[in-house]
């Protein structure tokens, strides 16, 4: 009588650790609306934090703008004593690059809607920054052509492209063709990478900490049971 109830005890407990495993099952319409939703609460982090005043730096445009060697230029262009033009310039470019941020949201938002994932539960369970990285490769060149407009739109209304022009006019002469830049899209590269930076941030705040999983899909999706 007693192996009886032991064996029965035993049954339920396996029935009710069944139960549970099926209830915490992750399925693939569970782990692509939870992609889906974490890259989206990443688009809208990333915009209200790029779209400050003041969000991208001095350093930050003309590193972009003068990328390795070119960068020689700007110490070339401070002797000559363009200083203040060149902040001029850099804050004028911020103020263009956070415009665009604003208008890049829903761009973001819109191509992360209609994304198409292969593996949603693969990219969950490898952690990290995988469903940004997945994002970036998948469709991040498109979403950098798409914004393109906006930038553009905001260096003609800030005439930044003349000022460009008229600020590295003295140190052509030492380099020649090399500054024949497209700021539009070197401008719409930035911004892409720097709301996908910001993203991955908030990727790896859903995925390490409960607090900001602010969401019960994200809960249930994300939780440390499944990973």
């Amino acid at each position: 009588m007693k192996k009886i109830f032991t064996l029965c005890l035993l049954s339920f407990s396996l029935f009710f650790s069944s139960c549970n495993t099926i209830k915490n099952l992750l399925t693939a319409d569970d782990a692509t609306a939870a992609v889906r939703e974490l890259l989206s609460f990443g688009t809208e982090y990333g915009g209200s934090l790029l779209g400050k005043k003041g969000a991208f730096s001095k350093q930050t445009l003309m590193e972009s703008l003068l990328p390795g060697d070119l960068g020689k230029i700007l110490t070339t262009m401070e002797t000559l004593g363009l200083s203040s033009e060149i902040n001029k310039f850099s804050t004028t470019l911020s103020t263009a690059a956070e415009k665009t941020v604003e208008k890049s949201i829903p761009i973001f938002l819109g191509g992360i809607k209609n994304m198409k994932f292969n593996d949603a539960i693969g990219i969950v369970k490898k952690g990290g920054t995988s469903a940004t990285d997945f994002l970036r490769a998948s469709i991040g060149d498109t979403l950098r052509k798409a914004i393109a407009p906006a930038m553009n739109n905001a260096l003609q209304e800030y005439k930044i492209t003349s000022q460009w022009n008229e600020l590295i006019a003295p140190a052509r002469m030492f380099v020649g063709d090399k500054l024949n830049l497209d700021l539009g899209n070197l401008m719409s590269g930035l911004v892409a990478n720097m709301m996908f930076n910001k993203i991955a941030e908030k990727e790896m705040a859903i995925r390490t900490k409960t607090e900001a999983r602010s969401t019960a899909l994200l809960q249930k999706v994300f939780s440390s049971v499944l990973k």
